[in-house]
């Protein structure tokens, strides 16, 4: 099972600690500036400070290492510590109160990447992960799909450096557009939740609007994740159908592994709810458990935004580009126009 929970041999922790160390040091940094601008808030700073850094001074090849352990790991942790704070009820409540939206937005995000990219010229690989990636959870649900529809890698750069840029303003500008519109807590949250792309900027977007709304993001956002499992599964079988003979050369559809894919920390998460809805956590030590996964979010945000290449996503072209925004708005607009029609903004 891929928990996020790994054994470090001596030498990969050595290898690690540079990069570690560099986004603990700015995610410090990112927490205090964060109190001061409540409404930017630390893992915008985080993210915003991590860039900078990247394409400024451009850290060596020694602190890659430790900066894609924090991009990874960190941020998984920071989920499950999440989930402390979180009742089983709660949890299980407002994934089920989600779904329909979910369902809406996904839906929309497919018809979307087909009928723009077909207008585009954008070749269907190309515009199935970009489709998968706007639906469901960024780059790693391009990750999941990629050993199954087995893209040429530039295809794979060109849809994740798009996701990513989209990643970026929607982690800046959400906020802004949910107190422009004067959404609730739940509101913004389902709409983070359904229209953002990976967990670090929903998780982002969602804690700097508010705690409230940075939890219901989480848990929606966690819902949507889960559905990278039958999208995963239908691909494989599409692709199997259209290449059998090439698959029993392989020996499989593209090495498929669902253990491999599934996200596990969503499940660790889970458990974490229900330790929480057990009452093993005493109350008082909460806002401090509360405290410690904002600052492993923070952390981890700002090793992604230490990932960020600013002159290769501006080298992947217009096209992909233009898909990804135009996928982007469709969804988040129809997550708003769901929510107006069912009266939860």
């Amino acid at each position: 099972m891929n928990v996020p929970s790994v054994a470090i041999s001596s030498p990969n922790l050595r290898q690690q600690v540079p990069g570690l160390l560099l986004a603990v040091v700015i995610g410090l940094l990112a927490l205090v500036l964060g109190r001061y601008a409540p409404l930017i808030g630390g893992p915008v700073i985080g993210i915003v400070l991590g860039i900078i850094v990247r394409n400024l001074l451009a850290p060596g090849e020694r602190y890659q290492p430790g900066i894609a352990f924090a991009g990874k790991y960190v941020l998984q942790w920071s989920i499950i510590a999440l989930g402390f704070g979180l009742s089983l009820s709660q949890v299980v409540r407002t994934g089920l109160e989600s779904l329909s939206v979910t369902l809406v937005t996904m839906t929309v995000a497919f018809l979307a990447a087909w009928l723009l990219g077909r207008w585009l010229g954008v070749h269907d690989k190309l515009k199935i992960l970009i489709g998968v990636g706007t639906a469901i959870c960024g780059g790693s649900a391009i990750a999941a799909i990629t050993p199954i529809i087995q893209p040429d890698d530039h295809d794979t750069a060109f849809a994740i450096s798009t996701i990513f840029l989209f990643n970026l303003i929607a982690v800046l500008l959400f906020p802004l557009l949910g107190h422009l519109m004067h959404m609730s807590d739940m509101g913004f949250g389902l709409w983070a939740g359904t229209a953002i792309n990976d967990t670090s900027s929903v998780v982002a977007a969602g804690y700097s609007y508010s705690k409230s709304a940075g939890d219901y993001a989480t848990i929606v956002k966690l819902t949507r994740a889960t559905l990278i499992i039958p999208i995963c599964l239908v691909l494989a079988f599409v692709v199997a159908a259209r290449e059998k003979r090439k698959l029993k050369q392989d020996g499989g559809v593209g090495h498929f592994s669902l253990a491999k894919i599934f996200p596990w920390f969503i499940l660790w998460f889970l458990v974490a709810s229900a330790v929480r809805t057990a009452g093993v956590i005493p109350t008082v030590i909460q806002p401090a458990i509360h405290t410690a996964a904002e600052f492993l979010i923070i952390v981890a945000l700002t090793a992604i935004g230490l990932s960020a290449d600013l002159r290769k996503m501006a080298a992947t072209g217009v096209r992909p580009i233009l898909l990804g925004l135009g996928v982007w708005i469709a969804v988040a607009v129809s997550s708003l126009l769901v929510q107006l029609t069912i009266g939860q903004l």
